[in-house]
């Protein structure tokens, strides 16, 4: 039945959005230039300064003031129309997740991937206190580790880490954590394949990327500690830079050239505004990076470029998430703005979930990438600034990580939760026919 409303709903939107759209063309058109103006003038501001950037925020406000007017000004059964629309579309979202087993509390109570293991016998929970505004002291996670039998060790600052690491996890423990942010984990995550022990990731950092591709909840904390427990494992591909081993990503050009600022820390938006015009504003070159693309052409310039463990999702919605962590694949992503538009025509392409068609995209999957360049390259590594000499060489590591889960973690990524509104509406007909419980999660890690 969920399905089937679910069904229903969206065609009756699209129905009644294209009986507006030949009663008013006028208004429609007007409202979608709008639309394509106020991305455009926010991108201008972004990428210029002074008086340039003041005048495209006045556009911009231009724009968002016109268009308020416009639905405003609309006669009231069209402003309730969208309204219902709106609502109707949010509902059907609702529906059809339901219908397909995709929401967080179904996902929750099903079966976790992986291999089943019993609780650990002599866990350690390693602590950085500084990660995410002291997430660890916050959620008073020594007291329990301490509950659950779990030995804690704060990695004191001004101390080697990796030795630290090594020392504790050689003394005959059988499961290593850490409770920190994403380059933590990478070093725990190095030293555990090292040994062949099992890991377990607990989102005490401040974005916690990796836990939101485990398929971890990063808003709960105390609860990832049920990991020492019965559990499942899973084994997690580690990706290398020069021997700096990473679990996210490692980004060059703009990010690296924001990140690298000291005062970006304290100032994230000032740091960013103050440098996006200096690196993407007109007449700036690509960086210096060199490279080979998935053709074998060799490119000597780009504006990003970013290698990732494992490669991102490509639907909308499952960009900034990895559907699978063990496909031993980098993920690579580059992108040359080139002439003077390109900014605004890659901004076009991204709005329509189709940044491919834009000329100076590409991204692919590979084993190895080489990057080299004539002096040194700042790079963000799991988000660290850090300086690396030419060439960088980019492999996944031979011995992979095996990462423990909650038996109740929902233990998918978004992108691996993330299907195409094609492939939705075909999964959902197939519950309808009573052909189908739940879509596939093939691609999801097993």
């Amino acid at each position: 039945m969920a399905a089937i409303a679910a069904l229903v709903l969206v065609v009756a939107v699209g129905v009644t959005t294209l009986a507006r759209v030949i009663a008013e063309p006028l208004r429609v058109l007007v409202e979608l230039l709008l639309l394509v103006v106020l991305p455009a003038s926010g991108w201008f501001a972004l990428t210029r300064a002074g008086a340039k950037r003041l005048a495209a925020v006045v556009v911009a406000l231009v724009v968002i003031v016109v268009l308020v007017a416009v639905v405003a000004g609309a006669k009231g059964h069209v402003f309730v129309s969208l309204a219902v629309r709106v609502v109707a579309l949010g509902i059907a979202v609702s529906l059809g997740r339901y219908a397909l087993g995709d929401t967080r509390r179904a996902l929750a109570r099903s079966e976790t991937p992986g291999t089943p293991v019993p609780a650990a016998a002599s866990g350690v929970l390693f602590m950085n206190l500084k990660s995410g505004g002291g997430k660890a002291e916050r959620f008073h996670l020594v007291d329990e580790c301490s509950r659950r039998g779990v030995r804690p060790v704060v990695l004191e600052p001004g101390t080697d880490w990796v030795q630290t690491v090594r020392d504790v996890a050689t003394s005959g423990v059988d499961v290593v954590g850490m409770a920190g942010g994403d380059g933590s984990q990478a070093m725990v995550a190095s030293v555990a394949a090292e040994l062949g022990l099992p890991m377990v990731v607990v989102p005490a950092g401040t974005r916690n990327h990796l836990a939101m591709d485990l398929g971890l909840d990063r808003n709960d904390v105390v609860g990832a500690l049920d990991a020492y427990g019965d559990a499942v494992e899973r084994t997690m591909d580690l990706a290398d830079l020069n021997g700096h081993v990473f679990v996210n990503n490692v980004s060059l050009g703009v990010y690296a050239a924001i990140v690298r600022s000291p005062e970006y820390r304290d100032a994230k938006v000032d740091t960013t505004l103050a440098t996006l015009p200096e690196v993407l504003g007109p007449h700036t070159e690509p960086f210096d990076l060199v490279f080979t693309g998935p053709d074998g052409v060799e490119h000597c310039g780009a504006h990003v470029v970013q290698i990732s463990n494992n490669p991102y999702g490509t639907d909308a919605g499952a960009r900034s998430s990895r559907p699978r962590l063990d496909t031993h694949q980098l993920g690579v992503v580059a992108l040359v703005l080139g002439e003077a538009a390109g900014a605004a025509q890659f901004i076009a392409a991204l709005a329509t979930n189709h940044p491919e068609r834009f000329a100076g995209f590409t991204s692919w999957a590979t084993p190895t990438f080489t990057v080299t360049s004539d002096a040194p390259v700042d790079i963000g590594l799991d988000g660290e600034a850090m300086v690396t000499q030419p060439p960088l060489c980019f492999s996944i590591r031979p011995t992979p990580v095996r990462v423990r889960l909650p038996k109740g973690a929902i233990g998918y990524s978004p992108a691996a939760r993330v299907l195409g509104w094609r492939g939705a509406a075909h999964e959902l007909w197939q519950v309808v026919i009573g052909q189908s419980t739940e879509f596939d999660r093939a691609a999801a890690p097993q």
